[in-house]
C-alpha cells in the first residue's frame, strides 16, 4: 500500500490534489484525450545528433537526498561531517560510494555520477522548480509554495513529440511533483498519472481497462463503450484550452486506446516475468520502476517516478539504513541492468535526483538540512558515457569545486540528448516569449 509522505513543507499528497491547481495536476488518460482532441496528431519523432530518439525515466527523490550518504562520501572529514557510513569500492577502479548503495556500486560501470551540479535556492518549492525545469523561480518561493512558472521537462517533451500510437508522451507515477506540470503549455501536456499500488495483485491502471459491465459482454456496442468512457472521472474539465474540442474525436481516441492491444500489454504489469519483477523488488517503488521500463519500451517519451520522504532533518542515518534506501538501491540498479540487457539503455536516459543536497555538518537531531550548493545526480543511458565521475566537491562537501554546473546546464544537456533545441523561444497563451533554457551550456562529459 502506498504511504503518504511529507517533506518539511508539511504538504501531503492528499492536500496537493485537493488544491486543484490546473497547471500542476496530472490527468487521467481520458482527460488528456479530451484536451488533445482538437490538437494536432503525432508529430515527427525528434532525434538527437546521432539520429536516435531518446526517451527518459526520471526518478525524483522529493525532499532532497543526501549526497554524503550516497555518491560523495567524505571519509577523511571530521566525524560531524562524514557521518555513520563507510565507503565501499565500486565496479569502477578508484571510485567509492556509500555502503548504503551496494547494488548501485556493483554497476557503477554502467552510469555517470555528476557531483558538481549546484544552485542557490534552499527552498523545496524553488529547488524543485529549478531542477524540474532548468529555470529558476522569478521570486523567492517558500517551502509550502506550488510553483508553475516554467513548464517541466516532461511537458516540454510532450509539447514537441505529441501523442504517438495513442500512448501519452508524458506519464508520472504515482503522483506529480509540485513543478511537474505544463504551466503555459496547457493541460494537454500535463502528465498522465498512474496512481495506485502496482505491487498489489489487483492493480489496474485507471482509465485504461474496460469497465466491468462492458468487458464482461462480448456483444457490447461502441455506443455503450462511449457512454462508459463518459462516466470516467475527469480531474481537469476546467483545463481545456481549446474551445473547439471535438468530442467525437475524443471518444474515438478513448475507444482506440482502451481497445489497443499495445496499450493493454504495456499497462498490464501482471504479464511481466516473475523473475524480473522479483529483481526490481516486490514493493511499490520497485514495481513503479518496472512499469516505467514497460512504458518507454512501447514509446512513451518521458516517465517520472516520484518518491517522497527524502527530507531528513532528523534521524538521517537511521533512515538510510532502512528499507527506503534499500529499495531505491535495488530498484534503480535493476532498472539500469534491465534496460541494458534489453538493448534499451542506448535510447533511454535514467536520471536520479532531488531538488538539492544536504548540509555537510550533521545537526543536533542527527539529520542534515537543505543544501543547494552541492548535490549528486546519477545519469545513465542515452549515449552518456559509462563509469565516470564528473566534477567534485571540496574536501568537506560544502561546495561544488571542479567542473561546476548549474541546473540550466543540466536542462540544456537533457534537451540536447532528446533532440530538442534548448535555446528556442516558446510563447505563453498571451504571446509572451519565454526562452526554454537561458544561458545553458552542455555538460560536455555527458557526450561521447
Amino acid at each position: 500500500m502506498s504511504r503518504l509522505t511529507h517533506n518539511c513543507a508539511g504538504m501531503p499528497r492528499r492536500d496537493f490534489l485537493q488544491l486543484g491547481i490546473g497547471g500542476v495536476l496530472g490527468l487521467g488518460l481520458t482527460d488528456l484525450l479530451r484536451l488533445r482532441a482538437g490538437a494536432s496528431q503525432a508529430k515527427a519523432p525528434l532525434v538527437n545528433a546521432a539520429g536516435k530518439q531518446i526517451n527518459c525515466i526520471m526518478v525524483w527523490l522529493d525532499g532532497g537526498p543526501s549526497h554524503f550518504e550516497t555518491f560523495d562520501l567524505k571519509p577523511d572529514a571530521p566525524s560531524e561531517i562524514r557521518g555513520d557510513f563507510k565507503t565501499i569500492p565500486t565496479a569502477v577502479p578508484g571510485v567509492h560510494f556509500s555502503e548504503a548503495v551496494p547494488e548501485l556500486a556493483k554497476i557503477a560501470d554502467k552510469f555517470t555520477v555528476v557531483r558538481s551540479i549546484c544552485h542557490k535556492d534552499p527552498n523545496h518549492g524553488g529547488g524543485n522548480h529549478y531542477m524540474m525545469t532548468g529555470a529558476p523561480t522569478p521570486v523567492p518561493v517558500a517551502c509550502g509554495a506550488f510553483v508553475t512558472f516554467h513548464p517541466s521537462f516532461g511537458s516540454v517533451v510532450s509539447h514537441h513529440r505529441g501523442v504517438r500510437d495513442g500512448m501519452p508522451a508524458y506519464t508520472s507515477l504515482p503522483q506529480v511533483s509540485r513543478s511537474g506540470g505544463p504551466n503555459f503549455l496547457g493541460g494537454k501536456h500535463a502528465p498522465f498519472v498512474i496512481d495506485g499500488s502496482p505491487n498489489s495483485s489487483g492493480f489496474k491502471v485507471r482509465d485504461v481497462v474496460l469497465p466491468s459491465e462492458i468487458s464482461e459482454s462480448r456483444a457490447t456496442s461502441r455506443r455503450e463503450l462511449r457512454a462508459s468512457l463518459d462516466r470516467m472521472k475527469r480531474y481537469a474539465d476546467t483545463l481545456a484550452d481549446d474551445p473547439a474540442v471535438s468530442f467525437d474525436q475524443y471518444y474515438q481516441q478513448g475507444v482506440d486506446l482502451v481497445l489497443s492491444a499495445k496499450a493493454q500489454a504495456a499497462f498490464d504489469i501482471h504479464k511481466e516475468n516473475e523473475k524480473v519483477r522479483d529483481g526490481y523488488g516486490r514493493n511499490d517503488f520497485g514495481q513503479r520502476l518496472l512499469m516505467a521500463r514497460r512504458l518507454v519500451e512501447v514509446g512513451v517519451s518521458w516517465v517520472t517516478v516520484y518518491s517522497g520522504g527524502w527530507d531528513h532533518h532528523t534521524k538521517l542515518f537511521e533512515a538510510y539504513k532502512g528499507d527506503t534506501v534499500k529499495r531505491l538501491d535495488l530498484g534503480v540498479a535493476a532498472l539500469i541492468k534491465d534496460l541494458d540487457e534489453r538493448g534499451l539503455l542506448d535510447t533511454t536516459m535514467v536520471l536520479l535526483l532531488g531538488e538539492f543536497g544536504r548540509t555537510p555538518k550533521v545537526n543536533k537531531d542527527a539529520g542534515r538540512d537543505h543544501w543547494p550548493h552541492a548535490m549528486s545526480v546519477l545519469m545513465a543511458g542515452g549515449g552518456i558515457p559509462r563509469g565516470q565521475i564528473v566534477g567534485a566537491t571540496d574536501a568537506k562537501g560544502y561546495h561544488a569545486s571542479e567542473n561546476v554546473y548549474r541546473p540550466e546546464d543540466f536542462a540544456a544537456s537533457i534537451y540536447t540528448k532528446m533532440g530538442i533545441d534548448h535555446a528556442q523561444v516558446l510563447h505563453t497563451n498571451t504571446g509572451r516569449p519565454v526562452q526554454l533554457v537561458s544561458n545553458g551550456r552542455i555538460i560536455k562529459e555527458l557526450f561521447a
